[in-house]
């Protein structure tokens, strides 16, 4: 049904994201840029399959918006953690939704 494409960009991005460490200005911009393509691309596989990728659509990608949120209230002593804590929530949705498209396919 055509997950390879998105597959492949969600692939890349999940090397992208897994290789920040550190939180500043282009760490942030970097993992934004992510977010929006994981996000555009989860609509992508679920407007394509909605029994497969609906829940991650509405749990998944909610819980990485929590994250998200919190690393844009958090303190400035606070951000390094907070910023750790949205890249591996957004990484293991990266790779589920990797999962997912194999299991599809």
């Amino acid at each position: 049904m055509g997950y390879a494409k998105e597959r492949g960009k969600l692939e890349k991005l999940s090397t992208k994201v897994g290789a920040l460490t550190i939180y500043d200005d282009k760490s942030l911009t970097i993992i934004t840029d992510i977010f929006e393509q994981y996000s555009h691309s989860i609509r992508i596989l679920k407007n394509k399959n909605n029994e497969s990728f609906n829940d991650i659509y509405l749990n998944e990608l909610q819980l990485v918006k929590t994250f998200k949120r919190a690393l844009k209230l958090s303190e400035e002593g606070d951000r390094q953690d907070s910023f750790i804590k949205y890249r591996d929530a957004l990484l293991a949705a990266l790779n589920n939704a990797i999962a997912v498209t194999n299991e599809s396919a």
